[in-house]
């Protein structure tokens, strides 16, 4: 099966680049860059030692974020799937679109808070941050180029080699820095400052249904759904249909276990609005859809969640009220934030127009 050997190959490189993940030369040149955490957050998870952000450290990342040639016919990049006014998702699609219009086989999710993740895509295939870029950029579907064609290229352009030395003291390219200056840049898309923060900072207070809605959050979501963060970050069975087409059964692509068939990564409410399409493969286009969803098209199984296995009740009304407070996790500052934006962009954190929440 395509993917069983997407997996081996993965797994392969994550055990080739090991080695790599650990602190490279000091750098005297480029000025650190302190992570700040946010009030009342936990601790990260990600090993800061072994990758202390720098000033140049993060805009080599952040460009690389954006160059095309990280993909075979140098046309996309990983912002072309992981939109900023989407809170970095891949915006409307239900599939992400890789090389020559190729469709994969899931939705990008939106990227921020990355620091307290230990484990990447949708099925927690990847266990590093550093290590997660090479997935998208050898997979047949997405970037489709290999990391040897990679390096190769970024050592062939006039810029790179300076911008690697400002980095990290000298010129040389390998997958180690690839994958840590990526990271870098990663990061520092931190989304915290939603209307939501502002109210737990005590700078704004809830309207009445944002309110309303937040008290049936605590209730109905939180415990999946847990605050600040808005995940837990475990896999879940949400009892949504397995696709025929797609044939994915989410964590036990991983695992190999069937205990985990059928098990997608919570992922957070950050943003939930403006970053449609949801689930694991886009195949809802609304919070009603969801919501619809949860209370009456569920196809309970024996791997569901245990606290969805009647289903979740949900009134209209206490619909209502949860779209209500759902909008004050989207972070304005977060979408339109210059630092984040593609280079020569002007970024106004405005998406096309929607009308399907």
């Amino acid at each position: 099966m395509k993917i069983n050997r997407t997996i081996l190959l993965i797994t392969a490189a994550i055990f080739f680049c090991v080695g790599f993940i650990k602190k490279d030369a000091p750098v005297q040149s480029s000025k650190k860059v302190i992570f700040k955490i946010p009030k009342g957050w936990p601790a990260p998870s990600y090993d800061f030692t072994q990758n202390p952000l720098t000033e140049a450290g993060i805009a080599l990342g952040k460009k690389l974020f954006y160059e095309v040639q990280l993909s075979k016919n140098n046309t996309i990049s990983c912002g072309t799937c992981h939109q900023q006014f989407g809170a970095f998702n891949s915006y409307d699609h239900p599939l992400s679109h890789g090389i020559d219009n190729a469709l994969t086989t899931r939705n990008a999710p939106s990227l921020f808070n990355l620091a307290w993740q230990k484990e990447f895509m949708w099925d927690g295939g990847i266990n590093h941050l550093d290590l997660q870029p090479l997935a998208p950029i050898t997979a047949h579907n997405e970037m489709g180029e290999s990391i040897d064609h990679v390096l190769a290229k970024l050592k062939k352009n006039k810029e790179y080699p300076k911008l690697f030395k400002a980095a990290f003291g000298d010129e040389k390219i390998n997958t180690q820095r690839l994958g840590k200056s990526l990271s870098q840049f990663l990061l520092t898309l931190v989304s915290s400052d939603s209307k939501y923060d502002r109210v737990m900072r005590g700078e704004d207070s809830f309207l009445l249904p944002e309110q309303l809605g937040y008290t049936i959050f605590k209730t109905k979501c939180a415990q999946c759904h847990t605050e600040p963060l808005f995940t837990n970050y475990s896999y879940t069975n949400i009892g949504m249909p397995f696709d025929p087409f797609l044939k994915d059964l989410g964590r036990m692509n991983i695992t190999n276990n069937p205990i985990d068939s059928l098990k997608f990564k919570v992922p957070s409410l950050r943003n939930v609005v403006v970053s449609f399409p949801y689930g694991h493969d886009g195949r809802f286009f609304s919070l009603m859809s969801v919501f619809e969803h949860y209370r009456n098209k569920m196809q309970v199984g024996p791997t569901t969640d245990s606290l969805l296995k009647n289903k979740l009740p949900l009134s209209n009304y206490e619909i209502g009220q949860l779209k209500a407070f759902l909008q004050t996790l989207t972070d304005s500052v977060f979408l339109k934030n210059p630092q984040f934006a593609e280079p020569g962009l002007l970024q106004n954190g405005i998406a096309p127009l929607d009308q399907h929440n």
